[in-house]
């Protein structure tokens, strides 16, 4: 889920979250073995996900939360504050507003969550089951990770329908002008070039390396209607994640 595309402040994101928020101290291990050590700022919940979001370049807490959708705001805040304390985090205000940006402890951390990424891809890959599925966080990372040096100069609209989906989360617009792109949740009004339509563990499975592009537009798994030079480069333009190139274990019986 990293990589990073500067996104438009209209971009519209539904939140979704059921969560407790408890704010106590974290309780030690009592150990002055540095894992141990370690795992007392990095052991919580969400707090992995909120580096790894930090680390693909998000730096707004609306940018943090739609990276992480199913977290509360409060929740989200109380990590923030936690990691600012470890000193991972450095709270900054701009003119823009406040910005969250990794310390030099931080930025540490960098190859120690990616090589985390590649364990998990590998050892405990997601069965795509529907509930590892969410349309906001798939969306969220190709519009970020997006090739927009593949378009051509002037706007292309590109919009991606999910067929399974009969809610708000059914359809999605990417609107990619010069080197910026944005994901809108409602109808930009703009033509659209391209139309992808498929079901949201397809392109799930496309994005994360499971099934390539190519083998999913010939079982007809994927749907491109449009312009044919779009078309013809979606591999190049949409790539994938950054872990799809990691291969699944082979298991010993």
């Amino acid at each position: 889920m990293l990589g990073k595309r500067s996104g438009s402040p209209q971009v519209q994101f539904l939140y979704y979250y059921d969560e407790r928020v408890t704010l106590s101290p974290v309780r030690g291990y009592g150990q002055f073995c540095p894992i141990a050590k370690a795992s007392e700022v990095l052991g919580e919940r969400w707090t992995n996900l909120v580096i790894r979001e930090l680390i693909a370049g998000s730096e707004s807490f609306n940018e943090l939360r739609k990276g992480l959708p199913l977290i509360s705001p409060s929740l989200l805040s109380a990590r923030l504050k936690s990691l600012e304390h470890a000193g991972v985090v450095q709270r900054v205000d701009t003119d823009q507003g406040v910005r969250y940006r990794l310390t030099e402890a931080g930025e540490e951390l960098k190859p120690i969550i990616m090589q985390l990424g590649v364990w998990g891809h590998r050892w405990v890959r997601s069965d795509l089951s529907e509930e590892d599925l969410d349309p906001s966080l798939l969306m969220w990372d190709i519009h970020r990770n997006l090739d927009a040096r593949s378009f051509a100069a002037g706007q292309t609209v590109l919009l991606f329908e999910f067929s399974d989906y009969t809610s708000k989360f059914r359809r999605w617009w990417l609107v990619i002008r010069g080197s910026e792109v944005d994901v809108c949740l409602k109808d930009p009004g703009h033509v659209v070039d391209l139309h992808i339509e498929t079901d949201l563990k397809t392109l799930t499975g496309v994005w994360m390396g499971d099934i390539s592009l190519g083998q999913a537009l010939r079982s007809r798994s994927i749907s491109v209607t449009g312009a044919s030079d779009l078309k013809r480069s979606m591999s190049t333009w949409l790539g994938t994640n950054y872990f799809a190139d990691v291969k699944p274990a082979r298991r010993s019986a």
